[in-house]
């Protein structure tokens, strides 16, 4: 019951997180610059992008024999719905310190979703496992997969109209380490018998391959 409930209370307070990043105005995730463009060109809302790519992603899976978890599956569904419901309620920030204090609660919400639903240990979310496949696949390195496909959805993201800023940068250089404290802090004890449904590998390394 707590892995559960930090599975499912991690991907709504990372969707809830993006969406304080959404309205800053100061710069998004990279994928959230990607979400974000293509809901400028589409008409569809920042969360029916988010889950709709996420599955687009999840197909990728199966060239790469990646093998999807409850938190895989979960990570498409949820994580859209919860960003759209806090975008529903939460305006536009103005002022810089309004503005300044959305990103970065967006910031270190975000890293404690992070942690929270790692530690559940119920399988990586679709992009993370892209990029770990990828690097099972290709033999490069899981840090230059992830700064390539970042880079690209970044690019393409901003091309289509996407949020860069100063959000963006402070989420690169410091999500890493916020996830870290937290994946510390969220850490569940492992099973005797393990799980059916529970990805492979320790938490802390999971963030690593991020």
């Amino acid at each position: 019951m707590r892995r559960l409930t930090q599975l499912y209370g991690g991907l709504a307070l990372y969707g809830a997180s993006s969406a304080l990043l959404v309205r800053s105005g100061l710069g998004l995730e990279p994928w959230n610059v990607l979400h974000q463009g293509l809901a400028e060109h589409t008409g569809l809302s920042m969360g029916v992008v988010l889950t709709v790519v996420g599955a687009v992603v999840l197909l990728l899976w199966i060239p790469l024999r990646q093998r999807p978890g409850l938190g895989t599956v979960s990570n498409v569904l949820v994580i859209g719905a919860a960003m759209d419901a806090t975008l529903s309620v939460v305006p536009d920030a103005h002022g810089w310190t309004l503005r300044i204090a959305a990103m970065v609660a967006g910031i270190v919400l975000n890293g404690a979703a992070t942690g929270l639903y790692i530690a559940a240990r119920f399988g990586p979310g679709p992009r993370d496992g892209l990029m770990t496949g990828l690097n099972r696949r290709t033999g490069l390195s899981v840090r230059l997969v992830r700064t390539v496909v970042e880079i690209t959805v970044v690019v393409t993201g901003f091309a289509l109209g996407g949020t860069v800023g100063l959000g963006t940068l402070l989420y690169a250089v410091s999500i890493g380490p916020l996830a870290q404290v937290f994946l510390r802090i969220f850490a569940v004890p492992p099973t005797p018998h393990g799980s059916t449904v529970v990805a492979a590998g320790r938490p802390r390394r999971a963030i690593l391959r991020r």
